[in-house]
């Protein structure tokens, strides 16, 4: 018989075979629960929604918490839709300039042409008196059927956000309150944070083209914010009617709301423009900032956007980049309808 190392051969077959055996059993053991593991979803993969209603969660708690200081009000948020995210564009796309020469007269043509032609008509759904009541003045919402806006207005479930400075004018905002809208109404310098007057929300807060510095919010609280900052932080994924009169800061703010994607979440735009200068951070020659801001009003074009309403202000002086440039006023309030709001 033959022995290796004191074992014999039937010995060490037997010995094998057991570790064999354990190892197969370790293995099969191993791969049943990472199995099991690979099955299920993480922790984080669970369940989808409620990840992401957690931080939609706290921030519609600020909103309510206003709704509790104040007097009990309507809850007219729409159903919560995915948050605001950042797309990779970096700058707006440049349309080419109106000739060959690049004069300043070319360019104020062209723009002056574009931003008094109206490219859609809102044929209202009121009429008489309370047309008048509505769109009074420079600023005017599209009632017209085919969009939502009416049907918003019908099912009392509409919100309206209106930035301005020093802002004393807001009947537009107190019709579309009364007619069931929920509005907020921004005005950095209003001397209460929050507050509730006339079934409107007033907060000391404004719009910018880019949010504080984190150095700045530790030594004191910022008054104004991103657009997509102030929706994130309200809860909001939705604006039926979007008023703005900021004083030259419309262009870079503008920009902004076009680079990061934010305008589809407006229903309809309403914006006064000031043409005496450039506007704030806005640079280079006469003819190239008039360039710039044609390429704006193009991209909101692009946007599904359409112009439906145009006013000039008779009590502007005719100033366009401080010169006197086709009898334009130094100031137009316009109005936008986003054609992709259908009922």
């Amino acid at each position: 018989m033959v022995r290796w190392s004191g074992l014999s051969a039937p010995g060490l077959l037997l010995r094998l075979g057991l570790l064999l055996t354990a190892v197969c059993v370790s293995l099969h053991v191993y791969l049943e629960s990472h199995w099991q593991r690979w099955e299920q979803p993480s922790r984080g993969e669970q369940d989808p929604v409620r990840s992401e209603e957690q931080p939609l969660r706290r921030r519609v708690t600020y909103i309510h918490s206003l709704r509790r200081k104040g007097q009990a009000g309507q809850d007219s948020s729409p159903p919560p839709l995915k948050a605001h995210k950042k797309t990779s564009r970096w700058r707006i796309d440049l349309q080419p300039f109106a000739s060959e020469t690049r004069s300043l007269e070319d360019e104020a043509s062209r723009f002056l042409s574009y931003i008094t032609t109206p490219q859609v008509s809102c044929s209202p759904m009121l009429a008489g008196e309370a047309l008048q009541e509505w769109n009074q003045g420079a600023w005017s919402v599209c009632l017209d059927p085919k969009y939502r806006l009416t049907h918003r207005l019908q099912d009392r479930h509409c919100r309206v956000y209106s930035f301005g400075l020093g802002v004393d004018d807001w009947d537009l905002e107190s019709n579309l309150s009364r007619s069931g809208c929920e509005v907020h109404c921004f005005d950095p310098s209003l001397k209460q944070p929050h507050l509730q007057r006339d079934d409107m929300w007033l907060h000391r807060l404004s719009v910018d083209w880019r949010d504080p510095n984190p150095a700045l919010l530790q030594r004191q609280h910022s008054n104004t914010k991103k657009l997509a900052t102030i929706l994130n932080d309200f809860g909001h994924r939705q604006v039926d009617v979007l008023k703005a009169d900021m004083e030259s800061a419309e262009w870079k703010i503008l920009e902004n709301v076009i680079l990061e994607g934010v305008l589809d979440s407006v229903g309809q735009l309403l914006l006064e423009l000031h043409l005496h200068w450039a506007g704030f951070e806005v640079g280079g020659d006469d003819p190239s900032v008039v360039r710039y801001w044609f390429s704006l009003l193009k991209e909101l074009e692009n946007a599904n956007f359409k112009l439906f309403h145009v006013h000039k202000d008779p009590a502007k002086p005719l100033l366009f980049l401080h010169k006197n440039v086709l009898n334009a006023s130094s100031a137009y309030t316009l109005s936008w309808v986003n054609t992709q709001w259908t009922p």
